[in-house]
């Protein structure tokens, strides 16, 4: 079985197109905030990539594609470009594409209904299927930069991206591959989808201000987050640089409630990982929590980690959905990305917009200011609707 490492991180999100922008803003705790584009005068706040400039990194044509796969392929090539990885430079049939995403095309399907069902038009444009079908990213990636191993995508809502880092890191792990580009897109920011949610009555009407007792529920946001994962002996044999380990991975099912989540799941989800990792809770140093803003998931997600690590002793713990919104099946690929950085990098991103505490919510949740620490390894959490669990352990290099 084989060590796997991570050697590069791409990311397109609100609060940064590119790696660096994005770090810049998770310290600084400042979100990229604003009414919906395609629902003017509505009221309703998302988090959106507002600046397209990311286009213009992306080497194949773009109306080709639905935003999410867009993202996909910016995201992917910065990553490959950091773990200086082409097609030429390692053997591509063995280098996978597993994306995470729960919804697919969701702008270029609802801009179809709109042609079909306000304008009145009876022939959609016929990239349609191709655009919106929920493994189009991955396949993207694929033709995007001449990748020739397994390539597909893992839809489980807010959980697909880590889910997809984890079923990456085994394919590796087992030798079937040497290198995997892993991790989750979404661009969900159609008005029809956002109606959806906003049906559901957990979109915040201000910000997102996860385990605060100001909470009032989450921002609905877009965008991507990959890694470039290869096992330990690839990489040293190309002399690339190791960012953090890809130390261990679970996933669990709740079988209970499709909205209401689950104490036990989620723990069992940590400590599966953790046992996947060969370490003790004493181990862990960081937890990059799901922490959505909303009322159930952040009471719940608190007293999970209690179970796991003891009410005295949890590690610290951010929620970066505070600048960068809910990207769904985006998020674990986001949040993986930014608990490398903070591994690399000895630096913890804070949760941002934290002003009062909940009594329910009484841990450590690194407050507004970043804080410099170097913890032995971290965990990155998912806990989506339908109570679908995955952690990731994640190690420094």
């Amino acid at each position: 079985m084989h060590t796997v490492v991570a050697t590069g991180i791409g990311v397109v999100a609100p609060n940064g197109a590119s790696v660096e922008p994005f770090w810049a803003s998770l310290l600084s705790g400042d979100a990229s905030l604003d009414e919906a584009t395609v629902l003017p005068q509505s009221g309703i706040i998302v988090s959106e990539v507002r600046d397209n400039a990311f286009l213009d990194r992306l080497p194949v044509k773009a109306a080709a594609l639905d935003r999410s796969a867009q993202f996909a392929v910016v995201a992917a090539g910065e990553a490959l470009a950091m773990a200086n990885i082409t097609k030429d430079t390692v053997d591509p049939t063995r280098v996978a594409v597993i994306i995470g995403n729960g919804a697919g095309g969701q702008v270029s399907m609802d801009a179809q209904f709109e042609r079909l069902y306000r304008q009145g038009l009876s022939r959609l444009n016929p990239l349609t299927v191709a655009k919106s079908m929920v493994s189009s990213s991955a396949s993207w990636v694929s033709i995007a930069y001449g990748l020739l191993g397994p390539t597909f995508v893992i839809a489980s809502a807010c959980a697909s991206g880590t889910h997809a880092i984890g079923v990456a890191a085994g394919l590796v792990r087992a030798g079937i591959v040497d290198v995997a580009v892993a991790g989750g897109t979404e661009a969900p920011l159609a008005a029809g989808t956002i109606r959806a949610w906003d049906s559901m009555r957990i979109l915040s009407p201000d910000a997102c201000r996860p385990f605060t007792a100001n909470r009032k529920g989450l921002i609905l946001g877009e965008g991507c987050g990959m890694l470039v994962i290869e096992s330990e002996a690839h990489a040293r044999a190309r002399g690339a640089r190791s960012l953090a380990t890809v130390a261990g991975f679970a996933s669990c099912a709740d079988a209970g409630d499709m909205f209401n989540p689950s104490c036990d799941g989620m723990a069992r989800a940590m400590r599966g990982a953790l046992a996947d990792a060969g370490m003790s809770a004493a181990d862990i140093g960081y937890i990059n929590a799901h922490g959505t803003g909303t009322q159930a998931n952040d009471v719940t997600e608190t007293e999970a980690a209690k179970q796991v690590f003891g009410a005295d002793s949890c590690p610290p713990m951010s929620a970066i959905k505070s600048v960068t919104g809910h990207g769904l099946g985006a998020s674990g690929g986001i949040e993986a990305a930014a608990t490398v950085l903070a591994l690399s990098r000895g630096m913890l991103p804070p949760t941002a917009n934290y002003d009062k505490a909940d009594p329910a919510c009484d841990l450590d949740y690194v407050p507004n200011v970043p804080r410099a620490a170097r913890p032995r390894a971290a965990i990155s959490n998912s806990f989506a609707f339908g109570g679908l669990n995955a952690t990731l352990v994640l190690a420094a290099a």
